[in-house]
């Protein structure tokens, strides 16, 4: 795995032990010696997780960590504190100003490595997400990232795996102060309860009895309801070499008995907070992919949905020998309406003409706003015989009952001009369709509008 690893410490001979180490396992290595270098070269990308001692001048890395996590630009690098400092407080306030990691000298091998590998590529899977987002800020969708600076990571959905009563109570007390903790000593029910419930972290004891907790760690991470879900592992001293095996498998993160309950307080909440960025993240990637699929004004498709998935369905339609049947609709007069009752009222005619629209149609129709006033529906399975009833109906639908416009304190008599065409053999094409479409609705309109015209081809 190629990573970009900034190690900073104020000592050149760490610098360079570190540097040594990470770069026979083929990382590209970067240094700084103050936590002012440390923090320009964050602001610039240039790496993709932080070494950061702790004891330097000017800026203790604390305050390093601190300014990095409280950053909306560098809060998602790892950042995992290397320091002689071994005591449980010491821990507990480096993870409490962010850090995702303490690791305590002299470092070993293995363990750096496995950390450092472990923590690339979840900031790796998260840096996809994070560039995908970018197209949500530019058509207005609102970042995710200063939410994730003030998130606190408490009142989270915690599901315990521990099948000794003793150990799974005492880590329920610790956590149910600040979380909503569930316990499950089935390792096999702890699979499927993870699956179906909707927890944010998972605690896993790597000693079950009767089970292998790394075999339940790998089936968590193959599966795709669970393949996200944070794991925290939960070892004894002597198991550094399943731990160092689970990092590699996915676990996020891990606690050694006997366990420290600000320590553990602190992990959970980092996790938590990792999970619920990240769900953000994915939650902007989906909401521009429907913006770009989706006319803001009328929730129907859009222009270009339609035309992309037209194609497609007059294909399957051909292949299949099924019919298929496109409506083009244009609302009458609707320049008047936004002259007379303004543009407010004209919105409002095209939410309500699209609310009717959906109610008029089956689940298999394609409805689109083709631009302005002029929509699409696409019928597939559908000839020209039931094409012409449903947009029968459909036209008597909005004839018959007047527009709310202006919160409903006043009405808008609305009518509309359908043109039909129908998929006439193998060889049509989309474009064809919704050109004879097209001269159907003109002829609707040249010969009065609020009629309904198929085409005659």
């Amino acid at each position: 795995m190629t990573a970009r690893v900034l190690v900073v410490d104020d000592v050149p001979a760490n610098v360079k032990l570190l540097e040594a180490r990470l770069s026979a396992e083929y990382f590209d290595v970067a240094t700084a010696s103050n936590g002012a270098e440390a923090l320009a070269a964050c602001e610039r990308a240039e790496c993709d997780i932080v070494l950061l001692d702790v004891m330097m001048p000017d800026m203790d890395g604390f305050e390093v960590c601190r300014r990095l996590k409280n950053n909306p630009a560098t809060h998602h690098i790892p950042v995992v504190m290397v320091t002689a400092l071994d005591q449980p407080s010491d821990r507990v306030a480096g993870l409490e100003a962010g850090a995702d990691d303490f690791l305590t000298k002299p470092v070993s091998d293995i363990a750096l490595i496995a950390r450092v590998r472990s923590l690339t590529r979840l900031k790796m899977m998260t840096d996809e997400l994070r560039m995908r987002a970018v197209t949500s800020r530019e058509i207005g969708i609102e970042s995710p990232e200063r939410e994730a600076v003030a998130e606190t990571g408490r009142h989270g959905r915690i599901l315990i795996v521990d099948d000794r009563r003793a150990s799974y109570d005492r880590l329920a007390n610790m956590l149910s102060a600040e979380h909503t903790v569930d316990i499950e000593p089935d390792p096999n029910g702890a699979l499927f309860r993870s699956a179906e419930g909707d927890y944010e972290l998972m605690i896993v004891s790597l000693g079950l009895e009767n089970f292998d907790g790394l075999r339940l760690c790998s089936q968590l991470r193959s599966l795709d309801r669970t393949r996200s879900l944070p794991i925290l592992a939960v070892c004894e001293t002597d198991e550094g070499a399943k731990l160092m095996r689970g990092l590699e498998i996915g676990i996020n993160d891990y606690l050694m008995r006997p366990i420290d309950k600000n320590e553990m307080l602190a992990r959970v909440r980092t996790q938590i907070k990792k999970k619920r960025y990240t769900e953000r993240l994915r939650d902007n990637v989906q909401l521009s992919i429907e913006a770009a699929i989706t006319d803001g004004l009328t929730g129907l498709h859009n222009r270009r949905y339609m035309e992309s998935h037209l194609s497609t369905l007059v294909e399957q339609a051909a292949a299949r020998a099924k019919p298929l049947a496109v409506l083009v609709l244009d609302i009458d007069y609707f320049k008047s309406i936004n002259d007379t009752y303004g543009h407010d009222a004209g919105d409002d005619v095209l939410r309500e003409f699209a609310i009717r629209v959906r109610k008029s149609i089956r689940g298999i129709d394609l409805a689109c706003r083709y631009g302005g006033e002029e929509f699409v529906i696409v019928m597939p399975e559908t000839d020209m015989a039931v094409a012409t009833t449903v947009a029968e109906r459909l036209r008597r639908r909005i004839a018959l009952d007047a527009f709310p416009v202006e919160q409903g304190k006043r009405s808008i008599e609305v009518t509309i001009s359908i043109g039909i065409a129908a998929l006439e053999n193998a060889d049509d094409n989309a474009a064809n369709i919704l050109k004879r479409a097209d001269q159907a609705l003109y002829r609707a309109k040249r010969d009065g509008r609020n009629r309904v015209v198929a085409d005659a081809a």
